[in-house]
């Protein structure tokens, strides 16, 4: 026969964040109802992040402009996060770390020159 009183640990843990989890989910929301401060108005569900409507006709044309910002503050977001872990082990890799960032750098600054000059960073 298997022991399983070695797994009740895990279970207990499990259950906890199960409970936490619902907890921080459920009790803003049960609390914004109580309070009185989960009054939805035309302004509140209206659209703020795309700009465009989410349930219209799908062939309907939109402005892609929104999305390749998105991608580029993804991308030089990706940049600082790996200028951080570079930072901190310069010491280790040495000179072969640094003309790899280097490197890695001038890519990025060559890409962002490019998408500038096309003017993917105007906002019209």
């Amino acid at each position: 026969m298997v022991d399983l009183s070695q797994y009740l640990p895990i279970l207990i843990f499990l259950v906890i964040a199960l409970g936490l989890s619902a907890a921080f989910v459920f009790l803003p929301m049960g609390v914004a109802r109580l309070t009185g401060a989960h009054s939805p108005n035309a302004e509140k569900n209206s659209e703020y992040e795309c700009g465009f409507p989410a349930f219209e006709d799908p062939r309907s044309q939109f402005d892609v402009r929104f999305y390749l910002v998105a991608i580029l503050f993804i991308v030089f977001d990706l940049e600082a996060a790996f200028l951080f872990p570079w930072a901190v082990s310069l010491k280790e890799t040495g000179w072969t770390g640094w003309v790899t960032m280097m490197v890695f750098l001038l890519e990025l600054v060559i890409g962002y020159a490019y998408a500038w000059k096309k003017g993917a960073l105007d906002w019209e």
